[in-house]
């Protein structure tokens, strides 16, 4: 029976010993490292949170314009006049007037013409181009100002190659960044592609196809604006209005308007041919549709461009938009369509092949047309021709989800969007935010984890909503960015793909720390339901074991956290968050029952090993735990020098002062020296009477040995007078003193001739009923020493208890088990680096944190054994050096065993072994 503090001590360890203290600070110390190695790679984590989530990402929903491309527009072709041109990127003037003005007429790549500067419906094209857009170079510039030799000051920009302007010293420093495009544009050099803009990225490919022909802010200057509505994703189109008096005295308001070619053209009534313009005719918009089609194939963006002369409207005619258009937007003039190509980014192909190789399905949110973004899909690998063959690929425009979200049925809704979502492939186009976010709703309703990106404010609530919310940094909106969990710092798909792979790495690595820091659990536990449920001497310590849990621990757990990726990471399908979390049964099955039982084994070994060389053998160790410091040890020798049988005698037993001096004023000769073991006599159990000692009749022993619990415990632990008296009036003295002469009877020691004889002179005297250990119990009652048995320490017979002698032994002991648990723990360690791969694959140096962390890890163990004030908090003892290694064989077979285990995982893939022990 426990007493309340071993009861309580046994609660607490088993706590310490169930609960691992240090994974918390593992964890979060993993998640950090991964978010700063995610930034080294251009994703800015905000939530450490969706690091492990990413890793699950089952769909990525990214937009198309500077995520899949460069955002870098350059104008490439035109239509007007019913034909379609090509449209050189000169740089400057000189190579203007050799590829537009020298070569007119030239056939471009798909056999079409080179545009004509001159042909007054382009002149047309180009005023609209140039002033229903809000993009303006920026000229003034922060620069670094050096100068150099010749008195020139050179303006450095990370933008724009480097270009030296003479400017005058002084005050008028300052203007050395204001570039006059003018004079710019005339040196063969200069490059005019190069200069950054503000605005949209189509904007700014417009004004850089359309500078060269006119000055972009002289043009403006000639037709300022009067009122602008700007674009939309509900419009999709951007209208202004103009002053053109300044260039034609005595016009109306212009106005002038572009975007989406299939809705500009919905609001013209007519277009311009050779300056002309005419009636809208079928024929004319079949060849729009050829020429737009034709565009979009080549995987370009195409912009529709119109205007009307808002003839009989005053120039201050007070415009406005709310609450509705006062002025008419309808019955414009078509002028043509300009398409840019947005180059995809470098690596965009290799990150989509990556994703279908890791099974992540790669979804293009887009609103541009479906052609252009089938196109653009098509070159970075989201639609592959095979796919689409099959009918696993499809390309979704707005008015499909229009469609969809009209089926007022929910039951019908939704199995109309698995069908949609169940493709392989898909591309959706022409979709506004709103759309965006039933798209994630939807992937999330079919279980599926989608990562999907943002940059504008409407995009907010799909980034909110979505598990994984990604913003962009470059052109990301602040909204965006805060609703985000991520933010792209370089706005690439393949950073996100690079998420996905920190992802699972992290989840990897996460796996591996809790399954380190796991193994040492049933090594900490066991021992303490083994010193309850079998009174098995108790193998560590709670304090050792926080010393395992927050010492020796801690920096190889955290370690693992710098793993490099397994060569199969991203072959793997995502991970389901459902049926795959990061703790498993399985994980906690292989941690207990294979690596814990074999570090549990290694720590006993270690453990009994220790105790058998202080002289205390393992098969006399059950039931003794419980009284293991308290009670001294008391044992049968066979053959003179091996332990036969030990067990527990007496417990202890303080004399009152009463009895202490009668005995001492009765028997000067017995206790010439008084009570001199701080006033306690048979605290931790009486002396054995050597053969000329007094004759004691009242201790537990003879010169013969213990006398035995053959009798009771009073008969050998609480004798007194009356006992005596009692066992003589009932006949059972007879008894005992008849089986005094028995060498093998129980009760031979119970009541000898000269325990009788002392009984008789001893139990006439006054004081007498004081004498003996009245109401005395066993030390343990779970197990009892035999008959003849003698206190057993150092190895040898004694005569004196010594508890404080097994309490050493047993300190010993216990720091042999934590020695033997560390020494696993590095062998662990290795073990966990791979999930599946043989550690010969992975290589060990490549993490040579985890080296370092085995060497901390030996080097806390040495300080805590062998530092004396260590030993002191930590209950040690310095070892033998033999008993070092006491755990290196079961560490070799740990490392053996698993390394078996993952060649069967790698032999036979999906088999009983797999889904038993693959964590």
């Amino acid at each position: 029976v426990q007493t309340v503090v071993q009861a309580l001590v046994y609660c607490i360890s088993v706590i310490v010993a169930t609960v691992p203290e240090g994974l918390l600070a593992t964890l979060t110390v993993a998640l950090a490292l991964t978010a700063k190695r995610m930034h080294r790679k251009n994703v800015l984590v905000k939530n450490l949170n969706c690091v492990e989530t990413m890793g699950c990402t089952t769909v990525i929903a990214s937009d198309k314009t500077g995520t899949l491309t460069q955002n870098r527009m350059t104008v490439q072709h035109c239509w007007y006049d019913k034909a379609l041109h090509d449209v050189p990127a000169p740089r400057n003037n000189v190579q203007f007037q050799e590829e537009v003005v020298n070569k007119s007429g030239a056939k471009g790549p798909q056999g079409w013409s080179r545009y004509d500067p001159r042909n007054p419906t382009f002149k047309r094209l180009q005023m609209v181009a140039t002033l229903c857009n809000n993009s303006e170079f920026q000229l003034l510039k922060e620069p670094v100002v050096q100068e150099d030799k010749a008195g020139l000051f050179t303006c450095g920009s990370t933008d724009l190659q480097t270009i030296s302007v003479a400017v005058p010293q002084g005050p008028n420093k300052q203007e050395a960044a204001l570039l006059d495009l003018s004079q710019e544009c005339a040196r063969p050099d200069f490059d005019l592609l190069s200069l950054p803009c503000t605005g949209d990225a189509s904007e700014s490919g417009l004004i850089k196809c359309v500078q060269l022909l006119r000055d972009v802010r002289e043009y403006r200057s000639a037709y300022p604006k009067l009122f602008e509505i700007k674009f939309n994703s509900t419009n999709k189109w951007q209208l202004s209005i103009h002053d053109p008096s300044r260039e034609e005295p005595g016009r109306g308001p212009l106005l002038v308007m572009k975007g989406a070619p299939e809705r500009v053209i919905k609001l013209c009534s007519k277009i311009m041919i050779n300056g002309e313009e005419v009636a809208f005719t079928p024929a004319m918009m079949e060849e729009y549709h050829r020429a737009y089609e034709d565009l979009g194939r080549l995987g370009e963006r195409v912009l529709g461009f119109a205007y009307r002369e808002l003839q009989g409207m005053p120039l201050d005619y007070g415009f406005e938009e709310k609450p509705s258009l006062n002025f008419p937007n309808d019955n414009l003039t078509f002028v043509g369509l300009f398409s840019l190509m947005d180059p995809p980014r470098d690596g965009v192909l290799d990150a989509v092949e990556k994703c279908k190789r890791a099974s992540v399905k790669v979804f293009m949110v887009t609103g541009d047309h479906p052609i252009t973004a089938e196109a653009i899909a098509r070159q970075v690998g989201i639609l592959d021709d095979d796919i689409l063959a099959q009918g696993r690929g499809k390309v979704v425009t707005g008015d499909d989800i229009r469609v969809l979200t009209e089926i007022e049925n929910d039951d019908d809704r939704n199995k109309a969007w698995d069908k949609v979502l169940k493709h392989d492939q898909i591309v959706f186009a022409r979709v506004t935010p709103a759309h965006k976010l039933l798209i994630v709703e939807n992937n999330q309703r079919r279980h599926e984890v989608v990562a999907v990106t943002g940059d504008g404010v409407n995009d907010a609530p799909a980034l909110k909503r979505a598990n994984i919310g990604v913003s962009m940094g470059i052109a990301g909106k602040d909204v965006s960015k805060e609703a985000a969990d991520m933010i792209l710092m370089d706005d690439n798909f393949a950073s996100i793909v690079n998420g996905v792979e920190e992802g699972r790495l992290i989840f990897d690595n996460l796996k591996k720390s809790i399954c380190y820091s796991l193994t040492s659990k049933p090594p900490e536990l066991i021992p303490f339901l083994l010193w309850v449920a079998a009174g098995f001497p108790l193998g560590i310590s709670t304090i050792l074991i926080l010393a395992i849990d927050l010492g020796t621990d801690m920096v190889p757990a955290i370690s693992l956290a710098y793993e490099t990726r397994e060569a199969d990471i991203m072959r793997r399908p995502p991970r389901s968050t459902r049926h795959n979390p990061l703790v498993d049964v399985r994980l906690l099955l292989f941690t207990y029952l294979h690596f814990g039982i074999l570090q549990v084994l290694a720590g006993y070994f270690a453990f009994l090993v220790v105790l058998n060389d202080y002289g205390f053998p393992s098969f006399n160790l059950w039931n003794r735990g419980l009284g293991w410091r308290s009670t001294p040890m008391i044992c049968t020798i066979k053959d003179g020098a091996h332990v036969d049988f030990c067990g527990f005698g007496c417990g202890s037993y303080t004399m009152s002062d009463a009895t202490k001096s009668v005995l001492t004023t009765a028997y000067p000769e017995k206790f010439p020296n008084g009570f001199s073991d701080n006033g306690n006599v048979c605290n931790a159990g009486c002396k054995i009477p050597g053969q000329n000692d007094a004759w004691d009749p009242f201790v537990e022993f003879t010169p013969n040995g213990f006398r035995g619990f053959g009798a009771g415990v009073e008969a050998v632990c609480g004798r007194t007078c009356a006992w005596w008296r009692e066992v003589t009036s009932n006949g059972m003295a007879n008894t005992y003193l008849a089986a005094a002469n028995q060498t093998d009877n129980p009760l031979r020691l119970i009541l000898t001739p000269e325990d009788n004889a002392a009984f008789a002179s001893y139990c006439n005297m006054t004081a007498s009923d004081s004498f003996g250990f009245p109401g005395r119990g066993s030390g343990d009652s779970r197990i009892n020493a035999d008959v003849g048995g003698r206190y057993w320490w150092a190895a040898q017979i004694q005569d004196l208890p010594n508890t404080d002698y097994q309490a050493k032994v047993l300190h010993f002991a216990q720091t042999a088990y934590f020695v033997a648990v560390v020494f696993c723990k590095p062998f662990a360690a290795l073990a966990c680096k791979t999930r599946r791969l043989s550690l010969f694959q992975q290589g060990v140096r490549n993490n040579m944190v985890l080296l370092y962390a085995i060497v901390f890890e030996i080097c806390i163990a040495i300080c805590i054994v062998y530092i004396p004030p260590l030993n002191t908090v930590f209950s040690t003892r310095p070892l033998w050096g033999g008993h070092w290694f006491m755990g290196v064989p079961w560490a070799l077979l740990l490392l053996g065993y698993d390394e078996l285990r993952k060649w069967a995982l790698r032999k036979w893939p999906g088999g009983l072994l797999d889904r038993l022990t693959f964590w």
